[in-house]
């Protein structure tokens, strides 16, 4: 089953980054098990551009559309046997420590 992790911001870290685990060998572990299909650092927030259409007004913003202290900063694509099996992934992503991740499958063709 697909799973998109979400790798999100937290203005203030529990721990102190040196002791967080290393994302590089996060990533080499996940890739070379085949749990992680794809996956990014997304530019800025600041660099963001939110498009919406109310009363069919393409309205632009630049920058996130609201204003939060956390921001999503990445993303991951996992392939899990289940739920438990994407949790455990994201338990061990670096930024568990830092941030927040929020996994969510996705949904089925046709629904």
């Amino acid at each position: 089953m697909k799973y998109l992790m979400l790798v999100c911001t937290d203005p203030e870290p529990d721990t102190d980054p040196g002791s967080w685990p290393d994302v590089d060998r996060w990533v080499a572990e996940n890739d070379g098990a085949g749990r992680r299909l794809l996956g990014s650092e997304l530019a800025p927030a600041s660099t963001a551009t939110t498009v919406r259409v109310r009363g069919g007004e393409l309205l632009l913003t630049d920058g996130p559309f609201a204003e939060t202290a956390e921001v999503v900063v990445g993303f991951d694509l996992l392939e899990c046997a289940d739920l438990d099996e994407a949790i455990e992934v994201a338990r061990t992503h670096p930024m568990a420590h830092a941030g927040r991740l929020e996994v969510r499958p996705l949904a089925e063709p046709g629904r």
